[in-house]
């Protein structure tokens, strides 16, 4: 059985959810197999802390394992020794249960599979052993990762299955999908999916902020206008003041990356690029060189 996820993840049970991404967040980018190659204790480090994300990051799962509903794997716990649900071995409830003890909430599989020497199958006492889990890394783009979306896996065995991408996605993120992993005489084990980003052609990744340079023509720069700015969400229309200057940054608040707090979102920075026609332009150029020969000046970069 994995470790409590609040242990794993060095979290307090009470920790806010945008407290419980930024430690994950840390200790992903400190496991990263991509960081550690060749190091098995960080990879399978890098696999608990993904599996913990996966419970704590999830608003629902969270409250389930809170509960006790699930446990630290994510499966669903066995209720019912002195639940009044009746015992499983078929002695009826009460305060005994059969065992002498009340052993609602726990999983047996994971008690019995830790005595007899084996995990979560019961081998020994009647008890076949689930599958295997499998693995698989996937890329996605910032947009699914924001907005959500759908993506199609193709594992080792020949499978191919249809992953949903949560909206807020977050990068290293681990999915498990059950019954997904490999067969076995209890069932199967589980699927766990990390997902990692792709690089964007137009966005860059600062934290849960995005940058973006934004082309800007001499005109526009010097008169002011309004210009067409791409964003994850669709193309916006940005002011840009009369005087611009090159690497000025306009912020578009809430076009960022999900921050993991509820529906909240980084910002957007557009850095300008101020950009000169492809083809030479006799006329600019003889007025760059009337202005420079009555209005030089030498561009200070400020402190």
């Amino acid at each position: 059985m994995a470790q409590d996820p609040y242990t794993e993840l060095g979290v307090a049970r009470g920790a806010k959810a945008d407290d419980v991404r930024k430690a994950f967040r840390k200790l992903a980018k400190e496991l990263h197999p991509d960081k550690n190659p060749g190091n098995a204790k960080a990879e399978e480090r890098f696999k608990r802390v993904s599996a913990a994300f996966d419970i704590l990051g999830d608003e629902e799962k969270r409250k389930k394992f809170d509960r006790g509903e699930i446990d630290a794997d994510g499966r669903e716990v066995m209720r019912g020794f002195n639940g009044g649900g009746g015992d499983p071995f078929g002695r009826g409830g009460g305060a005994q249960g059969g065992f002498g003890g009340n052993f609602e909430g726990v999983d047996l599989n994971d008690i019995f599979g830790e005595i007899l020497g084996g995990r979560g199958g019961g081998r020994g006492f009647g008890g076949p052993a689930r599958g295997q889990d499998v693995r698989a890394k996937v890329e996605i783009d910032l947009e699914d990762a924001i907005q959500g979306g759908r993506k199609r896996i193709a594992f080792s065995d020949g499978r191919t299955i249809d992953v949903n991408i949560p909206k807020g996605a977050i990068d290293g993120q681990m999915l498990r999908l059950k019954g997904q992993g490999s067969p076995g005489r209890a069932g199967p084990g589980d699927a766990l999916i990390e997902l990692t980003f792709k690089p964007h052609p137009i966005f860059r990744r600062e934290g849960d902020n995005l940058i973006m340079d934004l082309p800007v023509s001499v005109p526009d720069a010097v008169l002011g206008s309004k210009v067409e700015a791409q964003t994850p969400d669709g193309p916006v229309s940005l002011t840009v003041p009369a005087g611009a200057n090159g690497g000025q940054t306009l912020r578009l608040k809430g076009r960022g990356l999900p921050t993991g707090r509820a529906n909240t979102r980084g910002d957007l920075l557009a850095k300008i690029q101020i950009v000169l026609p492809e083809a030479p332009d006799p006329e600019l150029q003889a007025f760059a060189e009337t202005w420079r020969a009555e209005r030089p000046y030498t561009p200070r970069r400020k402190s």
